[in-house]
């Protein structure tokens, strides 16, 4: 009986959950379509796992959101990839998305310092590198 209960109370979350959905527009000329900037951490953490694993639902979207600043080096020298961090409502696990700035910044130059809270924008896509598939933010802006 114990078990049913557990069982039902996880599947009425899970349906909670799929019900809620990120705020959109259908509206595509520079405004925000996908702002994650206004929903609590669990949806955020949610939704980017989302985007990664269902990314041809959201390209070419125009996306918000907040996160930690962070940078990864590539093998290839003077190789690097922004990304902000989401981490989850318990802060147990994260999610990153890539992002590229407009123009040609220049790293460090151009960029936070890795830790610090930063909010973007730029246009979801996906790219091909090594045979492998990657989501990031194009044309992006860091807004705060």
């Amino acid at each position: 009986m114990k078990k049913l209960i557990v069982t039902a109370l996880v599947l009425t979350f899970i349906f909670t959950l799929a019900a809620c959905s990120a705020e959109k527009s259908t509206v595509s000329n520079g405004e925000i379509d996908l702002d994650l900037t206004k929903l609590g951490s669990t949806m955020v953490y949610s939704e980017v796992y989302n985007m990664i694993y269902e990314p041809s639902k959201y390209i070419g979207k125009t996306v918000k959101m907040q996160g930690t600043f962070t940078v990864a080096y590539g093998d290839e020298p003077d190789s690097f990839y922004p990304a902000v961090l989401i981490a989850d409502a318990t802060a147990c696990c994260s999610q990153g998305m890539e992002f590229v700035l407009k123009g040609e910044p220049t790293y460090p130059d151009a960029y936070p310092q890795r830790g610090v809270e930063v909010t973007v924008v730029g246009v979801f896509d996906t790219y091909l590198e090594n045979g492998q598939l990657f989501c990031h933010l194009k044309n992006a802006e860091i807004v705060k």
